[in-house]
């Protein structure tokens, strides 16, 4: 009997220590580039190739998978922040600017899909996760920026919202937050989770059929400015470097960077097993054991 249960504890170790050893072996952190003021938002095309925003040159920025080099694909942008592709390639922004929500075509003719909420300005959508009906999840924190014209939010909440798959409607689905942030979504659309930077949580939701959150619980003490997911159902957070859970909120991983700030992560590269890492000025990558999901 005490050999099985030692037998068990073993197994049980060595499983959790593989589980663990997400980054490929031998592999080191790569700076792609340092040539930006604040860089955030990775949403990572079809063939792998990501997209991610420098919002104070107003820029998106396109980072070629194949060829690891970095170039402006849309100036100005809207002061975009948090990206993300839907499945017909749109690139949806969190545009800053003016608090929109944009569906930026490949010719980069702009739609705007959200401009207000009952007849008031956002506070500024910041990150955003697209489900696989087409319906658009969207943080909506407030930090005063240099270019408004205007210091106090038309709405005192800070809220998440979802535009319906029709992009006829715009619901909240989430509030009673510091200040929201980072989101992500599952693999198989079941649960949300949304960082509450603010007050330094992360919470998980689960996800109902019309697009409505409910069942919300506690996932992490942490916060993060963005995350993402991969395979295995890890989550990463951002802020410290990046740091990494299992489903069950437990710490696997920490990934540090050399620079102060981490803002956002996903994965890229034809496999999807690029780790690629806003911070701050620089952007960089990490190859991996695990995929992402997107």
């Amino acid at each position: 009997m005490k050999k099985l249960i030692l037998f068990t504890v073993m197994a049980t170790f060595f499983i959790s220590c593989k589980a663990q050893n997400i980054i490929s072996d031998g592999a080191e952190l790569v700076l792609v580039s340092e040539e930006f003021s604040f860089t955030e938002g990775p949403a990572v095309s079809k063939n792998g190739d990501i997209y991610f925003t420098d919002q104070p040159n107003d820029r998106i920025v396109k980072w070629n998978a194949a060829d690891n080099s970095v170039s402006d694909w849309m100036k100005p942008s809207g002061r975009s922040n948090g990206l993300y592709f839907d499945a017909d390639e749109n690139l949806i922004s969190c545009a800053d600017n003016k608090n929109e929500l944009w569906k930026i075509d490949k010719a980069k003719n702009v739609t705007v899909l959200v401009d207000n909420f009952n007849e008031k300005k956002l506070g500024g959508p910041n990150d955003l996760w697209i489900d696989s009906k087409g319906g658009i999840y969207f943080t909506d924190p407030f930090y005063k920026r240099p270019w408004w014209d205007y210091s106090e939010p038309e709405i005192n909440e800070r809220r998440v919202y979802y535009v319906t798959p029709n992009e006829s409607d715009v619901i909240i689905v989430a509030e009673d937050f510091v200040m929201p942030n980072g989101i992500i979504g599952s693999a198989d659309g079941k649960t949300l989770y949304i960082a509450d930077i603010g007050d330094k949580k992360t919470y998980s939701y689960s996800i109902n059929d019309d697009g409505s959150l409910s069942d919300k619980e506690l996932f992490v003490n942490l916060g993060s400015d963005g995350m993402t997911i991969d395979n295995l159902g890890n989550v990463y957070l951002t802020g410290d470097g990046v740091t990494v859970f299992n489903k069950k909120g437990q710490q696997i991983k920490q990934i540090d960077v050399p620079e102060k700030w981490t803002a956002n992560v996903t994965f890229g590269g034809l496999n999807r097993n690029i780790l690629f890492i806003t911070a701050m000025d620089s952007v960089y990558t990490l190859e991996m054991t695990v995929n992402g999901i997107n």
